[in-house]
């Protein structure tokens, strides 16, 4: 049975969190894959369609494991 679009997507996403714990060599927190896997699907909905733009956003917008926390900016100040 062929993987549906939705399946793809839902990879790709999965991949450019695991891509931003990797770039920053932090255990996946719990707290932290909230707050990256909501910014992951507004950069997807805004347009971003492969691992490595989203990646490459939440590389960007979430500097280290702190700024997912308090105050976290939102895709929207991405320029």
């Amino acid at each position: 049975m062929p993987t549906s679009q939705r399946d793809k997507d839902f990879r790709m996403l999965s991949e450019a969190v695991q891509a931003w714990y990797r770039f920053y060599e932090v255990d996946p927190d719990e707290r932290a894959s909230q707050t990256l896997c909501t910014a992951a699907l507004e950069f997807y909905q805004e347009g971003y369609k492969t691992a490595e733009e989203v990646s490459t956003l939440l590389i960007g917008t979430y500097v280290g494991l702190w700024s997912t926390r308090v105050n976290s900016p939102s895709s929207a100040t991405v320029h």
